[in-house]
């Protein structure tokens, strides 16, 4: 069996105890939360139904060994190898042939950082045994994640707009995350639905609230005020990427609106459609009024070119980019010299 780290971790179906488990990918969180899953791995029993082994060191011989050898405490042997990259290369042949046939009553779980899925001890483990991947959760995926955790671990609605706006302002660090979707948890108390009120409240802190009168003040044309916003988040350490990404939060979904008010939706219910907040609507629409449909049609243009040069397709200051970037995005001329 071949399954994802997120559907392991979140079936109800129990876990074999034999065999041999790989958890392989550059996801390490994953790694602890699933051993925590194994029975016999963690709780009072580990100490003596479990062998650990650094891959770096380990013998091939003396892994047999201990898989074939009956614990004096219990029906069950578990031997875990950490690090096992160097093992499972100078040992193929032999893990190909146990795989086929473990020693009953034992399970081999190996950790590696990779097991290419074209190998033919993949295709063993995913035949006898299980293959979990533990890949680095990003865009859809990750949010869908942090909404499951919501939901499972806390009986809380997270929805897809608010768990975006969680990873945006917490950053993609899963152990992070949960600590946040904690502390939301918390704070809502028997409420079930966890809003942007409380993203806000909680995940951010001033920073956020600064944030959102630094976007409000770019949006309604107050570039001064963004300006001062700005300065205030630099100061206090923000990087300038982690700012480029509230600003793309939201204003890649005014762009959004204005491809449907193309298509012929009116104004006010493209805005709506694109996912803006219900106490934004009217001041994003006065804000793509004001600006024209010429200038609001390059609102994407303007993020994926600052997104660009702050990656490195510009030497300019990214502090610099930032500015030039409101100034561009509230609708106004650009006088200042970016060198």
């Amino acid at each position: 069996m071949s399954v994802s780290a997120t559907e392991f971790l979140s079936s109800r179906e129990p876990i074999s105890t034999q065999g041999v488990l790989v958890m392989y990918g550059p996801e390490r969180f994953f790694r602890p939360e699933i051993l925590h899953r194994i029975p016999g791995v963690s709780g009072e029993d580990a100490e003596s139904s479990i062998t650990r082994f650094n891959g770096e060191q380990a013998e091939i011989r003396t892994v047999m060994t201990e898989l074939r050898t009956v614990s004096m405490f219990g029906d069950q042997r578990i031997v875990l190898i950490d690090d096992a990259d160097d093992f499972v290369t100078a040992n193929r042949p032999v893990l190909e042939k146990y795989v086929a046939s473990p020693a009953k009553g034992s399970l081999l779980i190996l950790d590696v950082k990779s097991l290419p899925k074209n190998t033919k001890l993949f295709k063993l483990v995913e035949q006898h045994g299980v293959a979990v991947e533990c890949a680095e959760l990003t865009g859809a995926n990750l949010l869908k994640w942090l909404q499951r955790v919501a939901k499972d671990q806390y009986g809380k609605t997270l929805d897809r707009e608010n768990a975006a706006l969680v990873v945006q302002l917490a950053g993609d660090g899963l152990g992070m995350l949960l600590q946040e979707i904690a502390k939301l948890a918390s704070l809502v108390g028997d409420v079930v639905e966890i809003t942007r009120e409380d993203v806000t409240q909680v995940v951010g802190g001033w920073r956020t609230e600064t944030t959102w009168v630094m976007l409000d003040a770019v949006r309604d044309g107050h570039s001064g005020k963004a300006l001062e916003a700005l300065d205030k988040l630099m100061i206090s350490g923000e990087a300038p990427q982690k700012v480029l990404g509230g600003v793309t939060y939201t204003f890649r979904k005014l762009a959004e609106a204005t491809e449907h008010a193309r298509a012929g939706t009116p104004l006010r219910d493209a805005i709506a459609g694109a996912g803006i907040f219900p106490n934004a609507i009217s001041a994003s629409e006065a804000y793509l009024r004001r600006i024209g449909f010429e200038r609001a049609s390059r609102i994407l243009h303007l993020l994926i070119e600052a997104d660009t040069e702050m990656k490195g397709g510009s030497r300019v200051d990214p502090k610099l980019l930032l500015e030039r970037l409101f100034v561009r995005l509230a609708g106004e001329p650009v006088v200042m010299s970016a060198k």
